[in-house]
């Protein structure tokens, strides 16, 4: 009789620890269900004004043809607005630093530790390439602008620049060219349409994410019924 009610204890015991490891195991799919509807938000966010940077640098070659004319087109300054700078996504690791630092994969079934596994690594790639080619394509455009563009000219543009990182179209009254030759506008104008390929991707890349995503959110939606 003791040791039924020994056992008994220790079943019970681990129905409890069971349940408990299973509970918390839901709480870390829904903390990364929240973390995948921010992913979204940003991505979506991302794609948007990706889009609108290939609208601007789509415009390459009429400015080429342009500036080669001796013109002075207003497409030429969008175009330095909207190569200026990458602005990269990074995912929302909360939960998935606290599935590693805990051990928490154990408590995950199998078949939503593999996609929490799928999106992390998916996510690790696109940084990689987000640091390496695209990087290398602003770092390659960035070094060429310092030989092409008149500092005092470019300057006035910025009416207000502790408040304002871009410059104003408006406020453009000069060429802004400082070195003309035909080389370096050259050089400057294929960096250009590189850095153009290199945000096309950048914006395929983010869709794919981002589909990846919210395929992740409709999964963990049905099976567990979030909001």
């Amino acid at each position: 009789m003791l040791f039924l009610a020994v056992f008994c204890g220790f079943l019970a015991e681990y129905q409890l620890e069971h349940k408990i490891e299973k509970e918390r195991g839901k709480q870390y799919i829904e903390s990364f269900y929240e973390d995948l509807k921010k992913d979204t938000s940003r991505l979506t966010y991302l794609i948007e004004f990706e889009t609108g940077k290939i609208a601007s640098l789509s415009k390459l070659r009429s400015c080429h043809d342009s500036i080669l004319k001796n013109q002075h087109p207003a497409s030429f300054l969008e175009i330095i607005k909207n190569s200026l700078s990458n602005n990269p996504f990074l995912m929302d690791g909360r939960t998935l630093r606290q599935l590693a630092n805990a051990g928490g994969f154990r408590l995950l079934q199998q078949e939503d530790a593999d996609s929490v596994i799928s999106y992390e690594k998916v996510g690790n790639n696109f940084e990689d390439y987000q640091s390496t080619l695209y990087q290398q394509a602003q770092d390659n455009l960035r070094n060429t602008f310092n030989e092409v563009i008149d500092f005092v000219p470019y300057t006035e543009l910025y009416t207000d620049v502790s408040n304002n990182p871009l410059p104003d179209a408006s406020g453009s009254r000069s060429p802004l060219l400082l070195n003309a030759d035909k080389r370096v506008l050259n050089r400057y104008f294929n960096q250009l349409f590189q850095y153009l390929r290199a945000t096309v991707q950048h914006r395929n890349r983010l869709k794919l994410i981002r589909e990846h995503a919210e395929r992740l959110l409709g999964y963990f939606r049905n099976k567990y019924h979030f909001n």
